[in-house]
């Protein structure tokens, strides 16, 4: 529709300046999660600050942007108000030191589990979310101190802004591809608001309405550079206690939405991100965040597609928003201050059309029903609950249903041999799933002495499979007959318990099979 994704390559100037872009649209996030989290507003800059640069400068996914998110944000709470910010630090450390660990063992390939369906749910899930997290802005804090919806002259100009910025995120790339849309959105909405002195509300407008009222009127963005500091907390084994639970969440929650979000971004740009070394990234920029007074974080979709969008492509625009962040924190918060909140929602809606696949629609048509509910839970349970617990079920379901299939397909073919044996041939896959039809397949009273299972065009994938075989084998034996077996793998012979007892393996028979290595993980 919007004709936003390209495929173009990455350079110098399309990296900064989708940097600077990406780096406006920070601002009031990293601002919104650190309230969320409970935390000082200068706490979520410094981590979207820190997060931003490490994964950029050292992550497995180029034009990818980290920074303090809503996912992570949402876990912190509960730590926060029980034990305060400093546990928080030390929590954020002990996740980093997590993910480090995670891509050292090669933990990221196991990404390549999530099927498509999960990942049509959690690109759409995830665009709501962006969708109606934008919905906020168009409230307002009355006299009692309540939020309610804006109404009148405030309310008209607020759509018509964010109307203003997406027909010229739309439009301007047909005149000219020179500098990025939203960043040219941004710089126009702005001057026209403070130029005509329009009825629009700001950043520092949005920061000053989370602050408590006697905070109010000293509410700014400025701050200094992040220091080290060991967090202040006892280095004791209940220390470790208390932090391990969250760690552990925070952990899993961050590498799940980085690896997905890397995984989007790979099939939109057609490059391929290195899954094990943007896990070590995160780690690396979790801890330091954890060192340097920051909330910690991870990979950012909406962020990331801004950033996709506006031309960014290489290291150089995660590193450059960081950057501009920083110089926004340090010596330009007054600019930042005075940004229409309209310039960035109309920003978001449009990273909301690019963002959701609306090909969906048609691909259920088309799809099994079972992928069909697969695709609405995952992007239910994203707007609902959370995006790891929406992947995971996802991921269940989907194993089940997979289950479910292939265990009616299990079947067999059966003839009498020159040696006057019965041969089963075996057909589809032996495991948990079809362990009870596989039993039904055998006229074990009316078979002859000798009968042999040949395993060329079947394979056992796991105990339950051999267990049945076991089982089976043992009836074959309370018989008087004995059971011989054909075409059976190294590993799942190997598995076979007491098969040297009434079991008759054909070893010359028997195929090698390959097994599939990590090398490009």
């Amino acid at each position: 529709m919007f004709d936003l994704i390209t495929s173009k390559d990455s350079n110098v100037k399309n990296d900064v300046l989708s940097g600077i872009t990406v780096a406006l649209a920070l601002v009031p996030e990293a601002v919104a999660f650190a309230f969320v989290a409970g935390v000082e507003p200068m706490i979520g800059l410094y981590a979207a600050f820190m997060m931003g640069l490490i994964t950029s400068a050292i992550g497995g996914r180029p034009g990818m942007i980290s920074g303090a998110t809503g996912a992570m944000a949402v876990v912190m709470v509960a730590l926060v108000a029980q034990h305060g910010v400093q546990y928080l630090f030390a929590a954020v450390i002990l996740a980093g030191l997590l993910q480090i660990l995670c891509g050292v063992f090669k933990l990221g390939k196991f990404i390549r589990l999530v099927p498509y369906p999960v990942m049509l749910g959690f690109v759409n899930g995830l665009a709501i979310v962006i969708f109606l997290a934008q919905l906020g802005q168009f409230k307002i804090v009355n006299s009692l101190g309540e939020l309610q919806w804006m109404q009148g002259s405030m309310l008209y100009w607020m759509l018509g802004l964010v109307g203003l910025t997406m027909a010229i995120i739309y439009l301007l790339p047909k005149l000219t591809k020179a500098v990025p849309a939203s960043l040219v959105a941004i710089v126009t909405v702005t001057a026209l608001v403070h130029g005509l002195d329009l009825e629009a509300r700001t950043v520092i407008d949005f920061v000053r309405d989370l602050l408590p009222a006697d905070q109010k009127d000293s509410a700014t963005l400025a701050g200094e550079l992040p220091t080290f500091a060991i967090p202040m907390v006892p280095f004791t084994w209940e220390t470790v206690m208390i932090v391990l639970p969250t760690s552990i969440i925070l952990c899993l929650v961050g590498l799940i939405e980085s690896l997905l979000t890397l995984s989007l971004i790979d099939e939109m740009t057609d490059t391929r991100g290195r899954g094990n070394k943007e896990c070590v990234g995160q780690g690396v920029a979790n801890t330091v965040n954890g060192f340097f007074g920051g909330m910690g974080g991870c990979a950012m979709i909406g962020q990331s597609m801004i950033n996709i969008n506006s031309g960014g492509r290489g290291r150089l625009s995660g590193i450059s928003a960081a950057l501009v962040l920083l110089g926004f924190i340090l010596f330009a918060a007054p600019l930042i201050e005075m940004i229409p909140l309209a310039a960035l929602v109309g920003v978001m809606f449009v990273v909301v059309i690019a963002t959701f696949e609306w090909a969906s629609f048609r691909i259920v048509r088309g799809v099994n029903k079972e992928d069909a509910f697969v695709l609405f839970l995952v992007t239910g349970v994203t707007v609902i609950a959370d995006l790891a617990i929406a992947v995971v079920v996802g991921v269940i379901v989907s194993a089940l249903v997979f289950a479910w299939k292939h265990a009616r397909h299990i079947d067999v073919k059966s003839h009498i041999d020159d040696d006057n044996w019965k041969v089963y041939e075996l057909e589809g896959p032996l495991f948990f799933g079809s362990v009870t039809h596989f039993r039904d397949l055998f006229d074990i009273a009316n078979d002859p002495e000798d009968v042999v299972i040949d395993f060329k065009e079947s394979r056992i994938w796991d105990s339950s499979g051999i267990d049945a075989l076991d089982t089976l084998a043992d009836k074959y034996l309370e018989q008087g007959k004995k059971l011989h077996i054909r075409h059976i793998s190294d590993e799942c012979r190997s598995l076979l318990r007491k098969a040297d007892k009434f079991v008759e393996i054909n070893v010359n028979e028997d195929p090698r099979y390959r097994v599939a290595t990590d090398k490009l993980a």
